[in-house]
Formats: structure tokens, C-alpha cells, sequence
């Protein structure tokens, strides 16, 4: 599976972006998908993921409320809405995919996407 992720940007506090994350090469729909962060000077953070079979999802704390994900598997694509962004939010987004489902953990992904830059500004 090839990922592409794109969406990223710079907004102020209390904006919004969509972040999409396209996938290309093997059945999409067997995979769950999940988005990360990595801030500076910081390790992969968990941001949310999509399973596979029934669509559940699943947030970080930091995230829930603001952020949403979702998957459109006619077009291969996942997505992160986010919204009340904030200056902490800022990081490289990673779209990652999993055939098994661990959807916490990004040693368990198969496969990565390149990386989004997104900013907040204050």
C-alpha cells in the first residue's frame, strides 16, 4: 500500500484543516488506518484511528471532541477533520495502515505515508 498524505498547512488558533491521506496498491478496504503526530524534539503521538470492518474510531484525549476521522472506501481515502486547533496541535501528521488492528501502537503499521506539516499559529 502507498499512502499520501496532503492537507496540511498553516492556520491560526481556532481554525480548521482537512487532512486526506490517499491510498493506492493493494485492497484499502482490509486495512485500518490511523493518523500520528510528531512535534520537534518528540516521539509518534497517536492522534485517531478508522478500523477496517465497522468503522470504529478512536481518539487521543487531546484530540477528542475537536478532531474526527474518516474513511471513504470508494475513493481510497481516509481523513482527519480538525478543528478549535490549537498552537500545541502543530507536528508532522503521519497516515499510517494496518492489515491486523492495534490502532495505538505505529510499530504495528504496515505501511506510512510521507507527512503533513501542520501549524498553529497563536
Amino acid at each position: 500500500v502507498q499512502l499520501q498524505a496532503s492537507g496540511g498547512g498553516l492556520v491560526q488558533a481556532g481554525g480548521s484543516l482537512r487532512l486526506s491521506c490517499a491510498a493506492s496498491g493493494r485492497t484499502f478496504t482490509v486495512y485500518g488506518m490511523g493518523w500520528f503526530r510528531q512535534a520537534p524534539g518528540k516521539e509518534h503521538e497517536f492522534v485517531a484511528a478508522i478500523s477496517w470492518s465497522d468503522s470504529t474510531t478512536y481518539y487521543a484525549d487531546s484530540v477528542k471532541g475537536r478532531f474526527t476521522i474518516s474513511r471513504d472506501n470508494a475513493k481510497n481515502t481516509a481523513y482527519l477533520q480538525m478543528n478549535s486547533l490549537k498552537p500545541e496541535d502543530t507536528a508532522v501528521y503521519y497516515c499510517a495502515a494496518q492489515r491486523a488492528w492495534n490502532p495505538y501502537t505505529p510499530r504495528k503499521y504496515d505501511y506510512w505515508g510521507q507527512g503533513t506539516q501542520v501549524t498553529v499559529s497563536s
